[in-house]
């Protein structure tokens, strides 16, 4: 008989303005009906948090020795890692506390390589009235148009995800060349890094578990229309410089039901409520869906054409 794989959560963290954020999610995590193994925090090249957090009860604390940025921190938990799943939630979300339970479980199954799971947006003075629930992904969370079961996903998203330690060891782990640094809103290298995954391995698969939660606090500061097209540019070029380092067909496999299905019913749904209810916001919200789309496809089509760099894109005045 087979035994349970062993987890390790790994915790990333890089500045001291989320303290009290980041102490709110390593509790949900020593509050898990199944225990984890360990639980690991890195440090992202912040010497005022590192010092700090090594004050911490029952965490091993660690500085990211990689690249500065949400990869380098990530390779560093992984490497240090002892458990045979490696589990990482961000330090500004919180665990239901079956979590870990319902995100272990799927790897009964010896081929698949990873789990992600549902992240519940946590919205600081409520959600806008204008923002559609489509493009949640601005803001790190589910969004309409991922599957409502347990299901086989290219990807999962970064706040909720886990991977067999060996899977990401044998593909080199996250790539520099993609993802977050700070508050740049860059992204992708979960996307990238299932790719090489499920490409080095036919067999294996990746799925979504919407029974696992997170919740994910939103700052105030991206629930405005600047960090929304922001981050929608950012996603364009993050798409175009996974599409160069694996291929487009995998790194769009996804975006293209939801740009020619999910999106379209968004905007009818967001018509319909202005046409039938009287709804304003039910305007805004189909409007910002095109917008979205559009803003999203040109950075994408400028990243393609090598005129912008993702490590040199320019994010000034990005909130934490």
């Amino acid at each position: 008989m087979s035994h349970p794989p062993t987890v390790s959560v790994v915790v990333c963290a890089y500045t001291m303005a989320r303290w009290d954020l980041l102490g709110r999610a390593l509790c949900s995590v020593r509050s898990q009906t199944r225990r984890a193994l360990e639980v690991l925090l890195v440090v992202d090249h912040c010497p005022e948090l590192l010092a700090r957090a090594e004050e911490l009860p029952g965490v091993r604390v660690f500085a990211n020795v990689g690249a500065v940025g949400l990869s380098g921190a990530r390779n560093t938990g992984v490497a240090r890692a002892r458990g045979d799943v490696v589990a990482f939630l961000d330090d500004d979300a919180a665990a239901a506390p079956d979590w870990l339970e319902r995100l272990i479980r799927p790897y009964d199954d010896p081929h698949i390589a990873g789990v992600g799971g549902l992240v519940v947006a946590e919205w600081e003075g409520g959600k806008p009235a204008w923002f559609p629930q489509e493009f949640n992904w601005v803001v790190g969370c589910s969004y309409v148009g991922q599957p409502t079961v347990i299901s086989a996903v290219r990807n999962p998203i970064g706040a909720n995800m886990s991977f067999r330690r060996d899977a990401v060891l044998a593909v080199g782990g996250f790539s520099a060349d993609v993802g977050r640094m700070g508050a740049r809103p860059l992204g992708c290298e979960e996307t990238e890094l299932s790719i090489r995954v499920v490409r080095h391995d036919p067999a294996s698969f990746i799925v979504l578990e919407p029974r696992s939660v997170v919740r994910h606090h939103v700052p105030g500061g991206r629930s405005r229309w600047g960090y929304f097209w922001r981050r929608c540019w950012a996603e364009g070029l993050s798409k175009a410089a996974v599409s160069r380092l694996t291929d487009p067909r995998s790194a769009l496999s996804s975006e293209r039901s939801y740009a020619l299905r999910t999106l379209p019913r968004g905007v009818a749904h967001g018509m319909a409520d202005a046409v039938r209810r009287g709804e304003p916001s039910g305007a805004a919200r189909a409007l910002a869906i095109g917008a979205g789309l559009s803003i999203t496809a040109a950075g994408y089509a400028v990243g393609k054409s090598g005129q912008a760099s993702l490590r040199h894109t320019t994010s000034q005045g990005e909130p934490a």
